[in-house]
């Protein structure tokens, strides 16, 4: 990446507890914490663009969200990351609802697989028509 006068940045969100077999535990950092991480990135190399993915708590969640505001982030890309490959899920009810009302707004694309986007497009996908319409309306809701 960096031949490529590319450089990647993070911020830490949450601790996992997993292996192949599945998730066993999330440890999400507190919020003042993750402010603090999204001032140092932000504060040295500005990035181009953003992309987020498991936020695990409603909290968490306005943290990113304010400071996407505040230092007028770009390209941002948010994968929702909802449910784990085993099926555990991953982010509460109230933190969907914050990530709809707080970060999905402030996506340039959004990412979900089929089960995230049943969830917020509040459908079923059974087929490719319905993962068009899924789409769409998700593309129009946010």
């Amino acid at each position: 990446m960096c031949a490529n006068h590319v450089f990647a940045t993070s911020a830490i969100t949450a601790l996992t507890a997993q292996n192949t077999l599945g998730v066993t535990g999330i440890m999400d950092v507190i919020p003042e914490f993750l402010g603090e991480q999204l001032d140092a990135v932000f504060t040295d190399i500005y990035p181009d663009a953003v992309e987020i993915g498991m936020v695990s708590s409603s909290s968490l969640i306005e943290m990113i969200a304010k400071k996407l505001k505040e230092y007028k982030a770009e390209n941002i890309v948010v994968d929702p990351v909802m449910v784990a490959t085993s099926g555990a899920r991953l982010i509460s009810e109230d933190a969907i609802e914050t990530l709809k009302k707080e970060l999905l707004p402030l996506a340039t694309l959004i990412t979900p697989n089929i089960p995230e986007a049943e969830v917020l497009s509040e459908m079923d996908i059974m087929d490719e028509e319905s993962m068009v319409e899924a789409a769409k309306k998700i593309s129009e809701t946010f």
